[in-house]
C-alpha cells in the first residue's frame, strides 16, 4: 500500500481569501515504511507574505520570488501522489488549500475519500491531547529540536514517524495474526491456536539427539550429583 504524508505552508488561513500555498512537502511511505521517496518545492504565491504566516514559517516575499508558480509544478505533483492514500495533520486545512491551487490550473481536485487526518486518529487515541505535531513528537519519544520554523518537508517526516506510531507503532508489522475459531492440530504435532490459545500438541516430537549424544549427556548429569537443577527436565 503507498501512502503520501504531505503538509503545506501558505499565506494564510483562507484559499477563499486569496491565500496561497507556498510549500509543498511529501514524504512517500509503503505498507507504512518510509522509502526515500519525497516531493518538496517553494512556490511563489504571486501576492506579498503578510507579517502573521512570514512569523509561523519564515518564507519572505524576496526568497519566493524566484521560485515556480504551481501551474508549473503541477503535473509533477500531481503524478508523485497519484494512486496514493494522502495523510497529513488537520488535512482539512491542507486539502482546501491544495484544490484551490488545483482549479486555479483546471485540475480536478483531491477527494475526501483518500486522505487520512492524522488529528483525527491522535483525538480518537489521545482524548485528553494535547495533540498537535509537537505534542505528539513528544509523547512517542520523536526528535523534533530541527523544528525552529513550521516547514512543510521537514513536518512531513516528523509526521510520517507520528502517523506510524498512531496506527499501531514500529512493531506493528510483527503482530501476530490470529483468529477466534478453533483449528487442529498440524501435522508433526504441537502448539497450535485453538480459539486464540495456544494448546500442546498430542503427542511430543520425536527427539532429534543421536544415541551417542544422549549417553554423553546422562554421563554428564551423572557428574553433576543428585541434587542438580538439569534432573528435573532429563528424560528416563
Amino acid at each position: 500500500m503507498r501512502e503520501i504524508v504531505f503538509d503545506t505552508e501558505t499565506t494564510g488561513l483562507d484559499p477563499r481569501q486569496g491565500d496561497r500555498v507556498v510549500e509543498i512537502g511529501c514524504v512517500e511511505l509503503v505498507n507504512h515504511i518510509v522509502t526515500g521517496q519525497t516531493f518538496h518545492v517553494y512556490l511563489n504565491p504571486e501576492r506579498t507574505m503578510p507579517r502573521g504566516a512570514f512569523d509561523v514559517h519564515g518564507l519572505s516575499d524576496a526568497f519566493l520570488a524566484d521560485k515556480p508558480k504551481f501551474a508549473e509544478i503541477v503535473d509533477d505533483f500531481v503524478a508523485f501522489i497519484d494512486g496514493a492514500r494522502l495523510v497529513a495533520h488537520n488535512a482539512d486545512f491542507d486539502i482546501r488549500f491544495l484544490n484551490a491551487e488545483l482549479a486555479r490550473v483546471g485540475r480536478p481536485p483531491i477527494g475526501s475519500d483518500r486522505v487520512v487526518d492524522t488529528l483525527a486518529l491522535a483525538r480518537r487515541r489521545h482524548p485528553a491531547g494535547p495533540n498537535s505535531l509537537d505534542a505528539l513528537c513528544n509523547r512517542y519519544g520523536i526528535d523534533n529540536t530541527r523544528r525552529d520554523f513550521h516547514g512543510a518537508l521537514l513536518d512531513s517526516e516528523l509526521l510520517a514517524e507520528v502517523y506510524v506510531e498512531l496506527i499501531g507503532g514500529r512493531q506493528a508489522a510483527l503482530t501476530l495474526v490470529t483468529d477466534a475459531s478453533p483449528r487442529e492440530t498440524d501435522a508433526s504435532g504441537g502448539f497450535v491456536e485453538t480459539a486464540g490459545h495456544p494448546r500442546r500438541r498430542p503427542s511430543p516430537l520425536p527427539s532429534r539427539l543421536h544415541p551417542e549424544e544422549l549417553a554423553a549427556h546422562r554421563a554428564f548429569l551423572a557428574e553433576l550429583g543428585e541434587r542438580a537443577l538439569w534432573h528435573q527436565w532429563a528424560e528416563d
